[in-house]
């Protein structure tokens, strides 16, 4: 089992925590999500993946898929 932080931008409420968190579970191989809202700031998703890990560019598309902005260095892939 192995962990990961996204630093996510633009996020506002508990929708937009729904939102990312959803998109993130349909990923194949995570095991779960847990997402931290800042109001005014940068939020975070700690994704947790079981045995193996998720390609980067896979969490960064389906945070861009909910309509949010990658802010993790090594996930902004753009």
């Amino acid at each position: 089992m192995s962990t990961t932080d996204i630093k996510i931008n633009g996020m506002t409420c508990n929708h937009c925590v729904a939102s990312v968190t959803e998109e993130l579970q349909e990923l194949p191989g995570v095991t779960g999500v847990e997402v931290k809202l800042v109001a005014g700031g940068t939020s975070t998703a700690t994704v947790t993946t079981g045995t193996g890990t998720v390609a980067p560019e896979d969490l960064k598309a389906a945070v861009e898929e909910a309509g949010y902005a990658v802010a993790t260095p090594g996930l902004d892939l753009a």
